[in-house]
């Protein structure tokens, strides 16, 4: 009589080529009888490096850095079997009840060792609880209780059972609760949502393997688990089924898993639960009688059937997803730790002495005042390219442009009211004297109106330019000491206060501008002359237009005006009032010259000053005037900086623990894959 042990080919891939267990075959009289070993084979010596590691960084929690890691995700329909299957692997007994008994995802690491007696711990909270065989169920629920609390809810945070025992195939899976569409009394009214949120959560990632139980006793088309799993896995590429009850729906089981109607790119595998009382032991061999003996169910090939070939994929299957994706995660960890180490190092320096503070300020001030040197003064943008609104010189170009087009718009409506005005006026300031003598005070009296009209224009734009340029100050502040609560602060009402004093300012300009405009007529720019004469060298055709009767006239230099109404009018007052017209028309345009060029002179004085003068002032009276200890101030980080600097060294702490365990592993690692 001789033995042998023999074994499938290894698994070079994930699919349906996976070991099948291994067995002891022994010859005897020519017949050949199989008995199974137990599931752990010793495959596992070589997948432990890669799990070890694995496990550790999924305990440094380095998925909240974005890695994913390498997870079998176990998911299913409610009463489909699943903790059954989850029991046989770990040969451990899980809670059972009615309703959801999973609320939480159950990070299950299972383990072979050869120690006789199992050592069982639970990891949540922060804490490690050791429990024992016989009460892991009720350790189970009560943590749970503690995560989720004591109701039928369901929580996001994760609850780890470690098994270690003798005859357990090295594995790490994750449990999700079982899917159920109509919430039972005491669960909330959208309990499918939350599942099917934490189980889309898990099994989106492309390094997740989906470990999809169904039962035999439905069609698996209509399975809730398989819509989810063929949402996020389109093409069934790392998906493995495990059909259970298979003892209670013999018929039909070999056609719908050779049909493979729901595409299962990992294959299927069939097993029988454990029923009542029976231990692992009999379960086992209750299970490999029926494969063997069943009249239809024995005609499913043996790679496809049994809790064995179960473990033994899944260690394949899990050897592989690892051994392919540890290379990216390398690579993965090294780059975020690489650009966390830079982006803490661009933080500011942490203050320690009022000398570092007081450095700091200036720096700050200093490059604020050039900054907006830039931008305000000389019109330079390279700090701020696709910023337009801080394109500032362009800006105030253009509302210039808007502030001269409004000045000009108060200009006469020339079709209806032409010269009605400068008569009206005329004739009020009758006196005696010469016919033909013009008065200063018809003029004056003209302009006072004119200017009247438009003396709020340049009220509401410098108030306007004030508020813009307000945005533009206070946008390089708050940039310049965004790292500095405490300083932000004091510049924030530095810069409030200075434009208080700069709109009242140029409030107090206008106003006086306005008033001197009104109080006299006078300007030594030959444009007013010669203008003058070119628009009264037409004054002849102009009357004799009136004479011939005609309705319209065009006035060069001033457009096409409406003479109709004028001829119930003597010639005198007519030639008085066309001499006044001409004269106020070329005057109007000195004065809006006037006002324009020297607003655009008043602003631009300003705001230099104010960039190179009384910002600093201000900020400086601002933080130390009735805040004598302000400076220590700046040494206290604002809460935004403390929170980016803590986030950063966490997770600098994460991925170099993460990054040394896998140094420490690499060279087991290398040779196991």
């Amino acid at each position: 009589m001789s033995a042998r042990l023999k074994r499938s080919g290894s698994v070079s891939s994930l699919g349906n080529q996976a070991a099948s267990p291994p067995q002891i075959i022994e010859e005897k009289n020519q017949e050949v009888v199989v008995s199974h070993v137990p599931i752990v084979s010793s495959v596992n010596d070589g997948i432990r490096p890669l799990l070890d590691a694995v496990d550790k960084l999924r305990h440094l929690q380095v998925m909240k850095e974005g890695i994913q890691l390498p997870t079998i995700v176990v998911v299913g329909d409610q009463s489909s079997g699943k903790s059954s299957v989850l029991e046989s692997l770990a040969g451990i007994n899980l809670p059972r009840g009615q309703g959801i008994c999973t609320r939480v995802p159950l990070i299950m690491r299972l383990q072979h060792h050869s120690a006789t007696e199992p050592e069982l711990s639970l990891e949540f909270n922060g804490k490690t609880v050791r429990t024992r065989e016989a009460e892991i169920a009720a350790a189970i629920t009560l943590a749970t209780d503690e995560i989720a609390g004591s109701g039928k809810g369901i929580s996001h945070v994760p609850l780890t059972l470690v098994v270690k025992k003798k005859g357990v195939p090295d594995l790490t899976m994750v449990d999700l609760p079982g899917i159920t569409r109509v919430p039972v009394h005491g669960q909330p009214e959208n309990i499918y949502e939350q599942i099917a949120g934490i189980i889309m959560e898990y099994i989106k990632p492309e390094e997740s393997i989906i470990l999809n139980v169904l039962s035999a006793t439905v069609d698996f088309t209509t399975c809730e688990s398989i819509r989810m799993s063929q949402k996020m896995d389109k093409n069934g590429g790392r998906t493995l089924a495990v059909v259970t009850k298979a003892d209670r729906a013999p018929e039909g089981l070999l056609e719908k898993v050779m049909a493979d109607d729901v595409n299962i790119g990992l294959g299927y595998v069939c097993v029988r639960n454990r029923i009542g009382d029976e231990s692992y032991k009999e379960a086992r061999k209750a299970e490999a009688d029926l494969f063997e003996t069943h009249p239809l169910l024995s005609k499913i090939d043996k790679s496809m059937v049994g809790i064995p070939v179960l473990a033994q994929k899944l260690v394949h299957i899990q050897a592989t997803i690892i051994s392919r994706c540890l290379p990216d995660i390398v690579r993965k960890i090294n780059e975020k730790l690489d650009a966390s180490s830079s982006e803490i190092k661009r933080l500011p320096k942490t203050l320690s002495t009022v000398g570092e503070a007081l450095t700091a300020f200036m720096g700050i001030v200093g490059s604020a005042k050039e900054s907006l040197n830039k931008i305000i003064v000389r019109g330079e943008y390279d700090e701020y390219p696709d910023a337009l609104n801080m394109h500032c010189a362009v800006r105030l170009a253009e509302m210039l442009d808007q502030y001269s087009r409004e000045l000009h718009k108060s200009a006469d409506n020339l079709t209806e009211n032409f010269m009605m005005s400068e008569i009206q006026v005329l004739e009020e300031a009758k006196k005696i004297e010469l016919p033909n003598f013009l008065p200063h005070t018809a003029f004056l009296a003209i302009l006072q109106k004119k200017i009247q009209e438009v003396s709020q224009i340049p009220v509401v734009f410098v108030e306007k330019v004030w508020t813009y340029i307000d945005g533009v100050i206070m946008s390089v502040l708050m940039d310049r000491s965004e790292n500095y609560y405490h300083l932000q602060q004091s510049n924030r009402q530095a810069g409030y206060n200075l434009m208080v004093k700069m709109k009242e300012r140029s409030r107090n300009w206008v106003t006086e501008n306005v008033q001197m405009e009104k109080l006299t007529d006078y300007t030594s720019h030959p444009a007013y002359l010669n203008d003058w004469s070119n628009l009264m060298a037409q004054q002849q055709e102009f009357m004799d237009a009136l004479e011939n009767g005609d309705t319209k006239f065009q006035i060069k230099g001033l457009g096409e005006v409406a003479i109709a109404g004028l001829r119930k009018y003597e010639k005198p007052i007519l030639l008085q009032a066309f001499d006044l017209k001409m004269r106020m028309t070329a005057y109007w345009k000195i004065v809006l010259r006037r006002m324009v060029d020297f607003m655009a002179l008043h602003l631009q004085f300003c705001a230099q000053n104010l960039v190179n003068k009384e910002m600093g002032e201000e900020i400086v009276n601002e933080l130390f005037g009735g805040n004598g200890g302000a400076i220590e101030g700046m040494l206290e980080e604002s809460p935004v900086v403390a929170a980016k600097r803590e986030k950063l060294n966490g997770s600098i702490k994460v991925l170099t623990e993460s990054k040394n365990v896998l140094a420490k592993n690499m060279d087991r690692i290398a040779t196991s894959i």
